[in-house]
């Protein structure tokens, strides 16, 4: 996966992006923020001030030919709800307040996304069938198998074929800094997120946890080809220059967004 600038932002592009899809992942340069959540916060529920996030989320979605009122966010709670846009939505603000952490779309025309400052966006797209999902995938949403459910609900709704989906998991805090504790083991263990591949004990007690693995074992288990799946390799905790990162910054920073739309066009 590369990392491409469009006009004032840069953004981490899958490689299978063609034409008629704009999908990425955002890093945090190329808007009006000030410190500490400089330059390109595209987070609602941050402190920041509301009218530099709407500026950042206008240049983003502007940048894409995109108009702001038709970037799609819901409110993200690490659980394992989904929303379904299937139907034409003039305006899509309405959907912030909508607790989810995964979307999927057939709408062609705007652009859905999840914010993350640690946390791994995974975009989903469907060539064959046109269908399009961005899925917030923390600790507890790769333990739930929340990736796994979102493709259940690409078969079932939109009767889309694993076989043909194309994912790109973004940029999340990598192993070597995220450290967690027995609560967050016996989630893994009773849930479906590969516990003894993604964990390393470190001490009594203290497991480095890889959600980016955890991600891409769930893409492949739900049917999709491990070639099919691009993944960002930096780290959010790591490489302050472009991105933002909860643990790094104490939960003082910024959001960056994974982000994918479609325009009709072949």
């Amino acid at each position: 996966m590369k990392n491409t600038r469009f006009g004032k932002i840069s953004c981490f592009t899958p490689g299978w992006v063609a034409a008629g899809v704009a999908a990425g992942f955002s890093t945090r340069n190329g808007g009006v923020s000030r410190p500490p959540f400089n330059s390109l916060n595209l987070g609602t529920g941050t402190d920041d001030l509301q009218a530099h996030v709407e500026a950042n989320r206008a240049t983003l979605a502007r940048t894409f030919d995109l108009p702001p009122h038709l970037l799609l966010t819901v409110n993200q709670i690490h659980g394992t709800d989904i929303l379904i846009v299937d139907q034409e939505n003039p305006d899509l603000s309405h959907f912030q307040n909508v607790e989810s952490d995964a979307i999927i779309t057939d709408q062609p025309g705007i652009m859905i996304g999840v914010l993350v400052a640690d946390c791994y966006p995974v975009l989903v797209y469907d060539p064959v069938r046109k269908i399009a999902a961005a899925i917030h995938a923390g600790w507890r949403g790769a333990a739930a198998g929340l990736i796994g459910l979102t493709i259940d609900a690409m078969k079932s709704h939109f009767s889309c074929n694993p076989a043909d989906l194309r994912a790109a998991v973004g940029p999340g805090i990598g192993a070597h800094k995220y450290l967690v504790d027995r609560p967050v083991r016996d989630a893994f263990r009773d849930g479906v997120g590969y516990w003894e591949a993604i964990s390393k004990e470190v001490s009594l007690g203290q497991w480095q946890l890889d959600i980016g693995k955890s991600c891409c074992l769930q893409l492949e288990a739900a049917g999709l080809d491990g070639d099919h799946i691009d993944t960002v390799k930096e780290c959010t905790c790591c490489h302050r220059e472009l991105f933002f990162s909860y643990r790094r910054d104490q939960g003082t920073t910024g959001r960056q967004i994974g982000f994918i739309g479609m325009n009709g066009e072949d």
